[in-house]
Order: C-alpha cells, then sequence, then structure tokens
C-alpha cells in the first residue's frame, strides 16, 4: 500500500491526544459525581454496564475518527497501465535580443516586455513542444524543442543584450535557424514565434519567410515597441543614448509594415503589444491553435494506482453506526 498524501498522516495524533483528553473527562466527571452522592447508590444509577458501554462508544468514535484520516490520505494498493498521449505542435520561439530592444517605448523596456509575455505564453501553451532561438546579428539555439517548459524558462530568463556578440538584427539568420531546428521528418505543424521590433539590417527577412513558407512553417509575429520610436540605450556603463555621426539621437521604431508581410506570406499572423501581459495569450488560442491542428508528440503507458480510500470512508461509517447504536442502548 501507498499513500498520496502521506501529509495528512501527522494529523493522526489527533487520536492519542483525543484518547487522554477523554481519560481526563471521565476522571473529572467520576470526582464530580462522588460529591453528589454515595459510591452504592452511583452504581446503582450508572454501573458497571453503562460505564462499559461508553467507553466502547468511545473506542469506535476513536476508530472512526483515524479510518477517516487513513482515508485523507489516500491509500492505494493495486494497479494497472494506462495509455495516454500528448498532443500539440512544435512552436520555436524566435527573440530578438539586440541592443534596439532596451528601448523603453513600452514598459520596463521592449526586452523585459517580451520576456514577461513568453513567461505567460509558456504557462498556457497545451501540450506542445517550444524551443527558444535569440538573435541580433546572428542567430543561436538557446533551448531546442522541448515539453519541459521548467528548462524553457531557465534559458529565457538568462537572456541579454550582450548575450550574442555579432551587432545589429538580422531577420533572415533567425528564421532560417530556426527552420532548421524543425525535424523535417515529422509530420507535426511547425510554428516560429516571431518576437522582435522589426529593424532588419539584413533585409533578408522577406526571403527567408517565403523559404520557411515553402518549407510548411508558418510564422506568428509578435511586435515589440511604438510605431514613433525611442531612443536606443548607449548601453551598460556608458550612460545615455546612442547618437548618429552628426549627434542626432538614433531611433528605433517598430516596422510593423515588414513584420505583417512576413507572418501574411507564410499564412500567420501580426499582432503588436498593446494590451499588456496576454497579448502573446491571445495570439496563441486565436493564431497558432486556430491555424494549427496538434499531432502526437509523445505517448506510452503509465501506471496508475487503484484508489482504495472507500474501504476505510466505509469501515468509519459502520464505526460511527455502532457508536450511534450504543448510544441508544445507554439512554435507555
Amino acid at each position: 500500500m501507498n499513500l498520496s498524501h502521506t501529509w495528512v498522516l501527522n494529523f493522526l495524533w489527533l487520536v492519542p491526544i483525543t484518547a487522554l483528553l477523554f481519560i481526563v473527562y471521565n476522571r473529572q466527571r467520576t470526582k464530580a459525581m462522588k460529591r453528589f452522592a454515595e459510591p452504592e447508590l452511583l452504581d446503582r444509577l450508572v454501573g458497571d454496564i453503562r460505564r462499559g458501554r461508553r467507553i466502547i462508544r468511545f473506542a469506535f468514535l476513536l476508530a472512526a475518527l483515524g479510518l477517516m484520516l487513513l482515508a485523507l490520505a489516500g491509500p492505494r494498493w493495486g494497479s494497472h497501465y494506462q495509455e495516454v498521449s500528448q498532443k500539440g505542435v512544435d512552436i520555436m520561439i524566435v527573440l530578438d535580443v539586440s541592443s534596439s530592444m532596451l528601448v523603453s517605448d513600452v514598459k520596463p523596456d521592449r526586452l523585459e516586455r517580451a520576456r514577461r509575455e513568453i513567461s505567460d505564453f509558456i504557462q498556457v501553451v497545451q501540450g506542445d513542444r517550444v524551443g527558444l532561438v535569440a538573435f541580433s546579428g546572428a542567430a543561436f539555439i538557446q533551448c531546442p524543442l522541448t515539453l519541459d517548459y521548467g528548462a524553457l524558462n531557465m534559458f529565457l530568463n538568462a537572456l541579454r543584450p550582450d548575450l550574442i556578440p555579432v551587432p545589429g538584427t538580422d531577420l533572415g539568420a533567425a528564421i532560417e535557424r530556426a527552420v532548421s531546428s524543425f525535424d523535417k521528418k515529422s509530420e507535426t505543424d511547425r510554428v516560429i514565434l516571431l518576437i522582435t521590433d522589426g529593424e532588419d539590417n539584413e533585409n533578408k527577412g522577406l526571403q527567408a519567410a517565403r523559404e520557411a513558407a515553402r518549407d510548411g512553417v508558418k510564422i506568428f509575429v509578435f511586435g515589440i515597441g511604438d510605431p514613433s520610436g525611442g531612443p536606443v540605450p548607449a548601453g551598460e556603463g556608458k550612460g545615455g543614448f546612442k547618437k548618429d555621426k552628426d549627434g542626432n539621437l538614433i531611433l528605433s521604431k517598430l516596422n510593423e509594415g515588414g513584420l505583417s508581410e512576413i507572418a501574411s506570406i507564410t499564412g500567420g499572423s501580426y499582432i503588436r503589444s498593446v494590451a499588456g501581459d496576454l497579448d502573446l495569450d491571445l495570439l496563441y488560442f486565436e493564431g497558432i491553435r486556430s491555424r494549427t491542428e496538434a499531432a502526437t508528440l509523445k505517448s506510452g503507458k503509465i501506471k496508475v494506482y487503484e484508489e482504495r480510500f472507500a474501504i476505510f470512508v466505509i469501515a468509519a461509517f459502520l464505526f460511527l453506526l455502532l457508536e450511534g447504536l450504543i448510544g441508544l442502548m445507554i439512554v435507555d
């Protein structure tokens, strides 16, 4: 036998404590009664038989209490094997970590907003394999496709702008890296979730999107930032903002037109972060889930134990029933 809630056993201390309280109460009761009647009269009024019945009645109550606690602990014995499967799609999150993602036109800044959105997204995915690609001037797989969302969160929290030494923003390289991370032999629907402000220094994003569409990969784009833009921080320890050779502030603007085109080419959709930390959830349910078909990603057999708590509940009920019957006999 094993228990599903072993912590409940800590409450079994209630049984001896209750028994001790009964003994103390019974002694106090006997002392109180002796003040009002002689022992011979008490024996005639109460008698050994009735005292014995009270003890038995209390023993039944203790037994019922112990059995109910055991039932709450979830006793299980015996088992069978059950076939289970997990269905979903393959989703590669492609996150821009270039210096422009530090612009604070969305609070607290673009990268931190993206991180929060992805954390919420991971909590609502329904059995999908999810991976992570980080990119700026180059792209690298940070976490391969996995069902271990805890590991994915760990990699997500480690992302920062200086993670990739190559400066710039290469959307084409990011999309190509994400496409190459999928298993082409798998029949599972493949999705790229591109999270960026849309800057494409190499101008290869559209071409890479066309090639992804030919491979059957859909790209859903989540735009981070404001179309009016904001100044780019100069970097850690430098202070201030980046400027061009003429001393003018360099503004980073959300390129919605280019991002919308990348999404439409592949049959995906585009959304901009405006409503807070639930935007990616909407994109998942109204976009990815509605335009893809979940396939079996994992199947197998699991050992399922037979729950036996009902036996203890029935036994406790019978003890309570007997206790009630003995109580009626005492009254009579």
